[in-house]
């Protein structure tokens, strides 16, 4: 059973984080197939829909590599994201276009963040834990996913330019908060 980290934050809700483990694999997927109906819903169909991203593979791996996290709401899975943090620990961070980055120190990045829609304000509760982490903080998102955009702009991040992923062609808008 992973550790149990908590992140209080000034909410009436009682969310919670903790290291995801393979018994959380089938309501992982269960978010990840929401999240992409929610997407395609609200004008981003491409971010995951057409892959059915992300794989279970890559989900069994982010858990094995203790960088798969769950968001619980009394007692139940309501969200799931990756996180990591270190010196240059995303690649396609390497190469930005139209804009730099605002600090080359050592981060912590979330990818792969989704609920499952009975909780409001799962995402803020889950990008303020990891930024809590480490002060310093990078996600990137799709030129169509307006909701995540709105919710980084919210949460204190910093619009820095565009980069590319290996999963597909389409540009990525990169955000930053220190």
């Amino acid at each position: 059973m992973g550790v149990v980290i908590n992140y209080v934050e000034r909410t009436d809700t009682n969310l919670e984080i903790r290291h995801a483990t393979e018994k959380d694999i089938g309501q992982m997927m269960e978010i990840y197939q929401y999240a992409r109906h929610f997407m395609a819903e609200h004008g981003n169909p491409n971010q995951w829909g057409p892959t059915n991203w992300p794989p279970e593979e890559l989900i069994r791996s982010d858990i094995a590599g203790g960088s798969s996290y769950v968001c619980i709401y009394d007692g139940e899975i309501v969200g799931t994201f990756f996180y990591t943090q270190g010196k240059d620990v995303e690649p396609a961070y390497r190469i930005i276009e139209n804009g730099a980055w605002l600090d080359e120190s050592p981060y912590g990045v979330v990818h792969r963040i989704a609920g499952n829609g009975s909780v409001k304000g799962i995402g803020s509760f889950c990008i303020n834990w990891a930024f809590a982490q480490c002060g310093h903080l990078r996600m990137d998102t799709h030129t169509d996913n307006r909701v995540m955009q709105n919710l980084l702009i919210k949460n204190g991040f910093v619009h820095c330019g565009t980069i590319y992923v290996e999963e597909d062609a389409y540009p990525r808008l990169a955000y930053e908060k220190l």
